[in-house]
């Protein structure tokens, strides 16, 4: 354990969920009330590592924060036998759940890919769900021309080698940050270490490939059954999901309820841009 921030202490673990192991970084306060935990849930190519200086701040407003590597990402297992799928990753929050003894609501926080994963799991796991928080993401079946380029990307020979290579790795960093010069020294070799084999850079393509578009059809049928309080935090000068502006409008209709707050010159990694701010407007949502 490492004391991180006042009173906040941060500690990584392990749980195996469906023959997977899953690290996971788990952040509370000394006196953490008694309110559902805050799950965070990264998108690719990050990890639990993404939310290091977002997370304490959640924790010092009380919650207990648990940030888990997604399998394929990070510390978790990376396996090639399995196909990344909605019900895949719904099945592995289930059983992190389960294995954590966390029976009740969370309180559920989102990026990127984490974006889909989570909130197909909310749709089917309303009643489970005391708060929903969004960062850049996507959720809808309806793409950019730029997150198409991105699945194509994914299966091109040439362009698969590359976007997960350690250079690959390092121009996704660079160009999700609103300014890259401004980048903190761990960043980019924190993104890149879990990926220095290839086979954990081919476990890289495949989580990120092999959603479904159905899997978005259905989740968008269901965004109506969300009546949670939800909060959506984006970084407006997002490169790599340059429709998140129309995509929090459009979720703004399907959830009358969400409160959307604009980062004016954040990109995509927002958590990268602006750490603090990110982390002072997730407490003061969750706390």
């Amino acid at each position: 354990m490492t004391q991180i921030q006042d009173s906040v202490i941060q500690a990584g673990h392990y749980v195996t969920v469906e023959n997977v192991r899953i690290h996971y970084q788990e952040y509370g306060a000394e006196h953490a009330g008694k309110q559902p935990p805050v799950l965070l849930l990264h998108g690719w190519p990050t990890s639990s590592f993404l939310w290091r200086n977002v997370a304490p701040h959640i924790a010092q407003a009380g919650r207990r924060v648990i940030a888990i590597d997604l399998p394929g990402f990070g510390l978790s297992d990376k396996p090639l036998d399995e196909v990344y799928s909605f019900r895949f990753y719904s099945k592995i929050i289930d059983g992190f759940l389960k294995q954590i003894d966390v029976p009740g609501p969370i309180a559920l926080t989102v990026h990127d890919l984490g974006g889909p994963v989570g909130v197909y799991w909310a749709c089917a796991n309303p009643d489970r769900v005391e708060r929903l928080a969004l960062l850049n993401t996507l959720v809808y079946p309806e793409m950019s021309w730029a997150v198409k380029l991105f699945f194509l990307a994914l299966r091109l020979p040439f362009a698969k080698s590359w976007i997960t290579s350690q250079s690959g790795l390092r121009f996704a960093m660079r160009l999700g940050v609103g300014d890259p010069g401004g980048l903190a020294p761990d960043t980019i070799p924190g993104t890149q270490e879990p990926f220095q084999s290839p086979e954990a850079r081919a476990a890289l393509l495949k989580a990120g490939g092999e959603l479904s578009i159905k899997g978005f059809f259905i989740m968008s049928q269901r965004l109506g059954k969300l009546k949670m309080p939800a909060r959506m935090i984006y970084g407006t000068a997002d490169r790599i999901l340059p429709d998140v502006a129309d995509t929090a409008q459009r979720l703004k209709g399907d959830l009358p309820q969400l409160e959307i707050t604009e980062l004016p010159g954040c990109g995509h990694f927002l958590q990268e841009d602006r750490p603090d701010e990110v982390g002072r407007l997730l407490a003061d949502f969750f706390g």
